[in-house]
């Protein structure tokens, strides 16, 4: 059975960090690209981050960059977001996302962790 079970959401303060965690199970995890997504109430999910099955290639979305990264650990499969100098437009439901095969022909989401920003 395929799971994503992200953990580590929470409440806190502007200027503050969490981290996130993504562990993954039924799927061979190193053959997979691994992402993290956002949705904020009313907004449609976004592409947060994004690594390659090695890790060797990495992108962001350009209002996190320079305080988010996106390391994995194909040995845990297992995947992190380090999220730093928290902002309130951060706020919003992080999801888990694995893809792969053509057009990420094959993928899998997780139930989402909800991660507030607030004074």
């Amino acid at each position: 059975q395929v799971q994503l079970v992200e953990s580590g959401g929470g409440l806190v303060q502007p200027g503050g960090s969490l981290r996130l965690s993504c562990a993954a199970s039924g799927f061979t995890f190193s053959w997979y690209a691994m992402s993290w997504y956002r949705q904020a109430p009313g907004k449609e999910r976004e592409l947060v981050a994004v690594i390659t099955t090695t890790g060797g290639s990495i992108s962001y979305k350009d209002s996190v960059k320079g305080r988010f990264t996106i390391p994995r650990d194909n040995a845990k499969n297992t995947m992190f977001l380090q999220m730093n100098n928290l902002k309130p437009e951060d706020t919003a439901v992080y999801y888990c996302h694995a893809e792969t095969g053509p057009s990420g022909a094959t993928d899998y989401w997780g139930q989402g962790t909800q991660v507030t920003v607030s004074s």
